[in-house]
């Protein structure tokens, strides 16, 4: 019997690209995945805001203060956009200076249209 379609994963995955292996050119090389989001030079530091070094991109405060951020909100509906396209990407990578803040927030879920790209563990 056959088995049951079932729809296609998509992964998330945040990065540093400060902790990044490089190429022999020296340049760092991403994770694998059908989209790349730089998002060093798209949003703002969360990093530079009171108090939040040490928290991570899953504390509340930092989701607050990056999804805030001038141009958050757009370039979520455009990844969730870009996640419903018909063929549909399977992989992509949202990367920040260190990790810890923008790229991770972007990969968590609850926030504006990022309910509409499946989570996975």
């Amino acid at each position: 019997m056959p088995e049951p379609a079932t729809e296609p994963v998509l992964v998330l995955t945040s990065f540093g690209f400060l902790h990044l292996p490089k190429d022999a050119t020296g340049r760092p090389v991403p994770p694998p995945a059908d989209r790349v989001e730089d998002v060093r030079d798209r949003l703002r530091d969360p990093a530079a805001a009171r108090d939040i070094l040490d928290l991570d991109g899953l504390n509340p405060r930092v989701q607050d203060i990056v999804l805030n951020t001038p141009g958050a909100r757009e370039l979520i509906a455009n990844l969730a956009d870009y996640a419903d396209l018909p063929a549909g990407p399977r992989r992509i990578a949202i990367g920040c200076a260190g990790g810890k803040h923008r790229g991770v927030d972007r990969t968590t879920g609850g926030h504006a249209e990022l309910w509409r790209i499946p989570q996975t563990a």
